[in-house]
């Protein structure tokens, strides 16, 4: 997940943002990031986001809906290990 935060907490505090499968927990991730990055992982938080309401306007009616809920899981890595996301 690149977004402006992510992006901070990459650079200041050597934490990388992902979005999982709900059904995942923290070890699962913890492994699949190392052995996906070969990084050594210190911790794991997730977090359930909730869907949002969206709605929009059609030319006679407003068609509402709903956004899916994800999980969003932060994993904090080793010092001196770091993830390239752009292949730079």
């Amino acid at each position: 997940m690149i977004t402006e935060k992510a992006e901070k907490l990459s650079t200041k505090r050597n934490q990388y943002t992902f979005i999982v499968s709900r059904d995942v927990n923290k070890i699962e991730v913890s492994k699949a990031v190392e052995k996906m990055y070969n990084v050594s992982v210190e911790s794991v938080n997730t977090l359930m986001m909730p869907g949002k309401a969206k709605s929009r306007n059609s030319r006679n009616a407003v068609i509402k809906g709903r956004k899916p809920s994800y999980k969003k899981a932060m994993v904090t890595l080793k010092a001196g290990d770091e993830i390239n996301i752009f292949g730079e």
